[in-house]
């Protein structure tokens, strides 16, 4: 459709047995309720018959952005978007406590319940639209007007009016898309799928599946330590895991992950020199946090290489330093977006007093802006702290809402002759604006005691240290007591988990790790040994996966939990049902929501706003750097850079865009299986390869 999205060019003829010269072309001006104002265009010329006139449905569909069967844009229908998240009154507890929620109106809403709502459950579409189903046609009705070439085109179908709805709205609003750098989280109090507080994974006719699983376990490892103890009289067998992990410097590794978390608070002391004036957050402040940053994970890796740890030690301490990391740079970009915010306030006040100080002339000004000539309808709505881009889309809305606070700012620094309206204008404008960055500051603090720069304190920085969240925000949802009953309970499935891991790591996994580095040792050439691959990769296939499924279970079901029952934290949503995945962008989502909300946040979301690329480059970018963490990992374990996990983690890019094709779409079971299988061989070849090679 040329020019403007809301200009309709349709080709009629007046029956199906007139000749191709009786046909007229229309053209006018749509509504957004689907009724427009034609006329007979002039300069139309009939189309041969070899060329039919195209339809308006086939004019609209050429017109419009690409759509999906769903009615939806294809440009990635599984991309979140945290801005059109809202809070779920019923996904919280009453008498649980901050993440912005006001307790009464929870209470009034009847729903302060806890119905353990998954993360998906809590997640709200981005904007409500019916969701047609695609048509051959679409029924319109003309009506010939008295002035002779006028008629009136009334569209019959709501999926014509949503059409032009929206094409209309992003012809006024081109801008409306465009995302904040910061996109505000969602945090409710909910508890982790099989966690026991979860009703709904109790009352789940699986539940007996689980409960046999673990006694299944419980009874295989029995037998496997009795076997133990015969053969060689300990319980763990030859025990050379479990002397690595503890034969020296464990208290030292103790002293250093101390020291790795204290150091956490140069981000503290930065962000006090921003507040201070000291330092500008936008020129050198960022880039100082960047470098420390760097400091920070070259050190870490340094200290294991200087201590020459094994590989345990050096695991731990790397993920760890791998935490500390990105909390940090969350800390401190998170607080120097906010003082950037907080400045702008500030200047605000200023020219506000120095408005107010402003002596107004009787006779209407010459000084631009004139009152008449400015928008002021977004003024009309407040800014509330529940929708903080609501202010960004009043004034858009309006056009040139922004335009008005930088003429405003410029009016009042020349110091030129105002009138009454113009000073009671601009003052309503200023405090305006004003209101709306005070909510930004706020954030989700309910009651403002949180809000920058009150935030800046030691208290306030190592409590979030602690809490299982990778991004900040400046209040969270918190529960009212510990359950100590159950955190030993915790406690102890995480001895009894990691006693597991070691039995099976020690009989299954040891020995075949053994015979390879003597096929090494004996001076085997990789040809050789290549012809053994597909045995070592069968034999370490099963093991290497109750290996991954144990390792996930221990960490993100137990160690998060308990962390955050001590420290009060309530929303448990640390994984989604990632076993149900039928592609691997769906798994990167679920099985991780700590890192995979730091990643949407500070990697996805700030590669669009801050180097203004798009969605596949942002996906690209996030997906490498994630690839470069986790080979780093690998290279802890092995001490070689191969890039094997690197290449394994790009190829799920095209496999995500195999999972869109008409061969995948809608075969969840044929996407699950070829997720499993991937599961299944993936940890056991990535070993096999760094063993063997």
């Amino acid at each position: 459709m040329p020019g403007s999205l809301a200009t309709v060019r349709s080709a009629l003829e007046p029956s199906s047995r007139s000749s191709s010269t009786d046909a007229l072309q229309l053209v006018g001006e749509l509504g957004p309720d689907g009724i427009a104002n034609l006329s007979a265009d002039p300069n139309y010329s009939p189309p041969s018959r070899s060329n039919p006139p195209r339809s308006l449905k086939a004019a609209l569909d050429a017109a419009e952005p690409r759509r999906d069967s769903s009615g939806y844009t294809t440009s990635d229908s599984s991309e979140e978007d945290y801005d059109a998240l809202r809070h779920e009154p019923s996904a919280v507890i009453v008498g649980s406590k901050g993440g912005g929620f006001e307790k009464e109106s929870i209470e009034k809403s009847g729903l302060g319940i806890n119905v353990n709502r998954t993360y998906e459950d809590i997640k709200t579409p981005a904007k409500s639209r019916p969701t047609p189903t695609r048509l051959k046609s679409i029924p319109v009705t003309l009506n010939k007007l008295s002035e002779k070439g006028r008629y009136i085109l009334t569209a019959d179908d709501e999926a014509l009016r949503e059409i032009l709805r929206v094409g209309i709205e992003r012809e006024k609003n081109p801008d409306k898309k465009r995302r904040k750098k910061f996109s505000d989280l969602v945090f409710t109090r909910q508890f982790t799928a099989f966690d026991r507080q979860n009703t709904a994974s109790a009352d789940s006719p699986f539940h007996g599946f689980f409960t046999l699983f673990w006694l299944g376990t419980a009874i295989y490892c029995a037998r496997l330590a009795a076997e133990n103890w015969t053969k060689h009289g300990n319980f763990l067998g030859t025990n050379e895991i479990a002397g690595l992990m503890f034969h020296r410097d464990v208290m030292v590794l103790g002293l250093s992950d101390g020291v790795m978390c204290g150091a956490t608070g140069f981000g503290l002391v930065l962000q006090k020199l921003v507040n201070a004036g000291v330092v500008n957050w936008n020129k050198e402040g960022w880039i100082i946090q960047s470098v420390w940053e760097l400091m920070f994970i070259v050190l870490v890796l340094e200290w294991t290489l200087f201590r020459e740890w094994p590989w345990t030690h050096t695991v731990f301490f790397v993920l760890h330093g791998l935490v500390m990391l990105m909390k940090q740079h969350s800390y401190a970009f998170y607080n120097g977006h906010l003082s950037e915010t907080y400045k702008i306030r500030h200047t605000l006040e200023r020219k506000l007093k120095q408005l107010d100080s402003t002596e107004p002339v009787k006779t209407p000004s010459e000084t631009t802006p004139r009152v008449s000539s400015m928008s002021t309808s977004y003024l009309d709505h407040r800014p509330t702290a529940s929708d903080l881009n609501q202010r960004r889309q009043y004034r858009r809305s309006s056009m040139d809402g922004d335009s008005n606070l930088k003429e405003v700012a410029a009016a009042i620094e020349s110091g030129e002759p105002l009138d009454v309206d113009q000073i009671q204008t601009f003052a309503r404008i200023m405090k305006w604006e004003i209101d709306a960055l005070s909510e930004d500051l706020k954030g989700k603090s309910s009651s403002g005691s949180n809000s920058y720069p009150e935030n800046l304190t030691i208290a306030n920085h190592y409590e979030y240290i602690v809490l299982p969240t990778l991004v900040y925000e400046l209040e969270y949802p918190r529960s009212d007591k510990i359950n100590w009953y159950y955190v030993a309970e915790k406690v102890i499935a995480v001895f009894g988990v990691l006693t597991i891991m070691n039995l099976v790591s020690q009989s299954y996994i040891y020995p075949v790790v053994v015979r390879t580095i003597e096929m090494k040792d004996a001076g085997m050439t990789l040809p050789e040994r290549l012809k053994v691959f597909p045995w070592i990769l069968s034999d370490l296939m099963f093991p290497f996966m109750t290996e991954y499924m144990l390792t996930w279970y221990v960490i993100w079901e137990l160690i998060l939990n308990v962390l955050a029952e001590v420290t009060y934290f309530a929303d448990r949503g640390f994984y989604a049902d990632w076993w149900n995945s039928i592609s691997w962008d769906q798994f990167a989502r679920d099985w991780n929501r700590p890192v995979h909300n730091f990643l949407l946040r500070h990697v996805y979301h700030s590669s669009i706003s801050s180097m203004q690329v798009n969605k596949k480059t942002a996906t690209l970018i996030t997906f490498f750097l994630s690839a470069c963490v986790h080979e780093l990992v690998m290279w802890c374990l092995f001490k070689k850079l191969r890039g094997y996990l690197l290449f394994l983690q790009m190829m799920q890019l095209p496999l995500v865009s195999l999972s869109r094709t008409r061969w995948l779409k809608g075969r969840a079971t044929l996407g699950n299986l070829i997720f499993w299988i991937g599961i299944f061989t993936g940890p056991s070849l990535l070993c096999s390869l760094y063993l063997i090679i």
